[in-house]
């Protein structure tokens, strides 16, 4: 039988099940500071141009309804991933537009 580190505890045991605590996610409400960054990438993407838009304050429905519509205006495909959007294309102008109809804050950042 091996020995156990002094630091280490069991995270599953036969009798109980798991013994880690899950962690606990709590949402503070901010955003950042509140404004939504649209950038052009090509880098590690196979050459291709994709628009990404961070630190949109909006969760839930409300940001998957936004990507719907973003996706729609520009006539292209996209994904939300952790909080970022990813639209096809270089599309950072109409975005900004966008998202400033909507009342959103938005500035170009990088290049």
């Amino acid at each position: 039988m091996k020995a156990m580190k002094k630091n280490s505890k069991p995270v599953y045991s036969t009798e109980t099940g798991r013994i880690k605590e899950e962690s606990k996610k709590t949402h503070s409400g901010s955003f950042g500071d509140g404004v939504a960054r649209v950038r052009r990438e090509v880098k590690g993407r196979r050459g291709k141009t994709v628009t990404t838009i961070s630190g949109i304050p909006l969760h839930g429905a409300e940001l998957l309804a936004l990507v719907k519509e973003m996706k729609q205006r520009i006539g292209g495909g996209g994904s939300l991933k952790d909080g970022i959007v990813v639209l096809q294309g270089d599309h950072c102008d109409t975005i900004i537009n966008l998202l400033e109809d909507k009342g959103i804050k938005a500035k170009r950042s990088g290049g």
